[in-house]
């Protein structure tokens, strides 16, 4: 899910704060029972924390799976919103959760310095991890190495479009002085990495935005039907063939690198035998896996579970 996905998807889960940390079916976040013979938890039981939406809940059952093969018992919280969850990986309420480099750096960073502080991330992604460890490491949280698989902000246009006008990047989109009607949501135009990043970095000439939600059925359909001619998406959006869209190259890097990445609370969590664990998934995870499982999950409606554990099994990650 993009920087702007989440950033929306986030003002639901402040909402529910009140409402205390519950998880699916009601549970609560405290551990559940197990663990080393001291009775304390953690040493051989995991929690694994994910978001609501299915990428998220993919990620936290691969993670499961790995967690499990290397002969923890594992268990997965689903909340909605990163407001909920990360004050729970850093009381040790959870132990481990998938996150996004740069989304994570800016949601730490504005935590520490306001909601006005300067931006930590950009599209350098060892920069971005190491803005990130500075600011998790003093909450007790460790981030373990980034993945290849990245999911932020992309757009789109139809390939009878692409086609036409011999698009295969954002650069040759402004090159093209093509006028642009973007359906997106209504705050793109003071986004940077929307309206403002594609006229100053791209030279794309921008005529109007179509305030429809990011990356929508409705969305989608307007681009195929010639009424927009640009959407705004993530680079794991599963259904773009469906409407015979393409995906513009971000040539200039204007999106941040929210590359897919674990991070765990340090205490609970923290050995080198769960980050070997991690670590062997997130080296061989790509955008395009991303994209093919979230595909099974939102268009051919398979469980998540079924879904993570054929990948592990296709990919020789577990035994």
């Amino acid at each position: 899910m993009s920087m702007i996905y989440r950033a929306a998807a986030a003002v639901a889960g402040v909402a529910a704060l009140t409402a205390g940390l519950t998880a699916c079916g009601g549970d609560s976040l405290e551990k559940s029972s197990g663990g080393d013979s001291s009775g304390k938890p953690g040493k051989g039981s995991l929690v694994i924390g994910s978001a609501s939406f299915s990428e998220s809940k993919i990620l936290a059952e691969l993670y499961a799976g790995v967690l499990k093969d290397a002969g923890y018992s594992t268990s997965i919280k689903t909340v909605d919103a990163r407001e909920l969850y990360e004050p729970a990986l850093e009381k040790g309420q959870m132990d481990v959760v998938p996150e996004y480099a740069a989304t994570l750096a800016e949601f730490l960073n504005q935590k520490k310095n306001g909601s006005n502080a300067a931006p930590v991330a950009s599209s350098d992604v060892d920069e971005t991890v190491t803005a990130l460890k500075k600011l998790a490491e003093p909450r007790g949280l460790k981030v373990l190495d980034p993945g290849k698989a990245v999911d932020q902000n992309a757009f789109a246009v139809s390939g009878d479009f692409a086609k036409k006008h011999d698009l295969k990047t954002l650069s040759d989109l402004g090159k093209s002085k093509q006028k642009v009607t973007l359906a997106a949501g209504d705050e793109c135009p003071k986004r940077p990495f929307c309206q403002p990043g594609l006229e100053k970095k791209y030279g794309i000439d921008i005529a109007g935005i179509d305030p429809l939600d990011i990356g929508s059925v409705q969305a989608k359909q307007a681009v195929k039907d010639g009424k927009d001619q640009m959407v705004l998406t993530t680079t794991t959006d599963s259904t773009l063939d469906q409407f015979g869209l393409v995906l513009l190259d971000d040539d200039k890097n204007l999106q941040n690198a929210d590359n897919v990445l674990p991070v765990v609370n340090a205490k609970s969590a923290g050995s080198q035998k769960i980050a070997d664990s991690l670590n062997k998934l997130t080296k061989v995870l790509t955008t395009a896996d991303l994209r093919e499982l979230n595909k099974k999950v939102d268009a051919e409606r398979l469980k998540p579970t079924d879904v993570a554990a054929d990948y592990l099994r296709d990919k020789g990650l577990v035994k």
